[in-house]
């Protein structure tokens, strides 16, 4: 590279010697010609060809010169307009920084900015300190990895339908870790390109929970636990206020009154509609039958009344959800006892949640094994669904309930499991038949590698243990052709089948 730019730097110089040198060889040779005049025409004409060969030369490194000067006077102006655009556009921000503050950081809504693929691109201060999120776990994240997987299906409908460029409104209740129940009104306004195409939406999230509407749950020995439907990703605020006042409104709503025992009717007079999600296997060479799981909706809910999920903490106050796991237990099995046999004789399963008041109830294995011999139906073919949290936090009962249902013939799944940590040491002390891997990490194995590694170690030890694997919230033919090639067993979500009623 030196002796490069030595050359370019000596070039000239060069040539020039070059050039006299020709010359002084043309006059030595003319006059040792003896003044030949043929000679001196030709020798003279070389003279000519090397000084018009020297001035195209010149005249090039003129022209590129001139040329190189043009360009840089252009960029010279292209910089000048760049810096004066630059200029213009940071007076604008300085005019409006107080205002882009304001939104960003004083405005109590809660803003999201969601692009066509799902993923926040813009949250606001107040939005990450709803969430106690870092900015890297919401910026570039798919909304429901933000907002955690149950909430998420629950809105999902309006999300995909604002991708799409239409405009939602709508309200809804959402239960606290602790136990609070909050009111919040959500829009969702569709931002649209130039040419008119879809590139995302606003979310736009308001508390407007009422002063005295809501309380933060009074602190027990036994904390309850979360109700089925809560959304557990989502953190607590930190503003408190009882929750009794919107239950017992809520009470009145259903039942016209706001003693227990005019709700525990409201159970047992038909007040909820049993909804079935088909869990289906996913190695077809094993022959395996398609289970389901059951789901409690609040006909008021499945009527737009209601979000899904509202009347657990009615049930929670007044100590009722082993009676409405009871209930639902007596009704599956009246309804399977009707139900004519299958023709390959595979036996469907059936995958019930259990509270955690119901894991603490020292009754509920002998009314299950009752209502089962009332009805005639198989206990092998019912499954319990045990939280993960609730086998972290409760694992001395969640051993003795599991046991005693073994002991009667049902099996034990594990839901949400792998969430926060990965729990084998806690079932050394009782059988399970399945691990439901929580949807948090199904729906991230297609672009996380922690997820897939995560979900394939899941699988490798459970086979090792002889536990069948369920995904939850599968959405997608890829997530299932993925969970094929790491051999998962079953899968369960959207993509698979939405939920139905049981009595179709």
């Amino acid at each position: 590279m030196r002796l490069r730019d030595a050359f370019r730097t000596v070039r000239p110089v060069i040539t020039a010697l070059a050039v006299i040198a020709a010359a002084g060889i043309l006059v030595f040779a003319i006059y040792f010609t003896w003044l030949d005049l043929q000679w001196i025409a030709f020798l003279g004409g070389i003279l000519v060809a090397a000084i018009l060969a020297e001035a195209t030369r010149v005249s090039r490194i003129e022209w590129i010169a001139a040329l190189r000067s043009a360009k840089l006077s252009a960029i010279k102006d292209k910089l000048e307009h760049e810096t004066y655009l630059r200029k213009t556009a940071e007076a604008a921000v300085a005019i409006n920084k107080p205002k882009l503050q304001l939104i960003d950081e004083a405005i109590p809504t809660m803003v999201a900015l969601i692009d066509t693929e799902g993923n926040c691109q813009y949250h606001n201060r107040a939005f990450m300190e709803w969430l106690h999120l870092r900015p890297e776990h919401i910026h570039g994240q798919h909304i429901r990895k933000v907002l955690g997987p149950k909430m998420y299906q629950e809105a999902a409908t309006e999300i995909r339908q604002s991708q799409d460029g239409h405009p939602m409104q709508y309200e809804r209740t959402q239960r606290m870790p602790d136990g609070a129940l909050y009111k919040l009104h959500v829009e969702h306004l569709p931002q649209f390109a130039e040419d008119g195409k879809v590139t995302g939406f606003f979310l736009l999230i308001n508390d407007i929970t009422a002063p005295g509407d809501v309380q933060q749950a009074a602190t027990e020995p036994q904390a309850p636990a979360l109700p089925r439907g809560a959304d557990s990703h989502i953190p607590v605020h930190d503003s408190a206020s009882p929750q009794d006042s919107f239950v017992d409104a809520f009470s009145e709503q259903l039942t016209g009154q706001k003693d227990a025992g005019h709700i525990k009717a409201a159970i047992e007079n038909g007040a909820f509609q049993l909804f079935c999600q088909l869990i289906s296997p996913l190695r077809d060479d094993e022959g395996e039958a398609e289970h389901y799981e059951i789901l409690v909706r609040l006909l008021e809910e499945e009527e737009g009344m209601m979000p899904p999920g509202a009347f657990f903490p009615l049930a929670e106050k007044y100590g009722l959800m082993p009676h409405l796991d009871r209930w639902v237990v007596q009704h599956v099995a009246k309804w399977a006892a009707h139900q004519p046999a299958r023709k390959d004789g595979k036996e469907s399963m059936f995958f019930i949640n259990v509270s955690g008041a119901t894991l603490a109830d020292p009754g509920f294995p002998e009314f299950l094994q009752l209502t089962l011999l009332e009805y005639g139906v198989p206990s092998s073919r019912f499954c319990f669904e045990i939280a993960d949290a609730e086998l972290a936090a409760r694992s001395t009962f969640v051993g003795g309930f599991a046991r005693r249902l073994r002991e009667h013939g049902c099996r034990i799944a594990i839901s949400c499991f792998g969430h926060d940590r990965v729990a084998f040491d806690l079932i050394r002390d009782f059988r399970v038949d399945f691990f439901k891997i929580d949807g948090s990490i199904v729906f991230s194995i297609l672009r996380d590698p922690v997820s897939l590694a995560k979900i394939s170690a899941i699988h490798s030890v459970a086979q090792k243990l002889g536990v069948k694997t369920i995904a939850e919230l599968v959405e997608d033919e890829e997530t299932i052709a993925k969970l094929k090639e790491i051999g998962i067993d079953y899968a369960q979500g959207f993509g698979i089948s939405r939920p139905r009623p049981l009595a179709e």
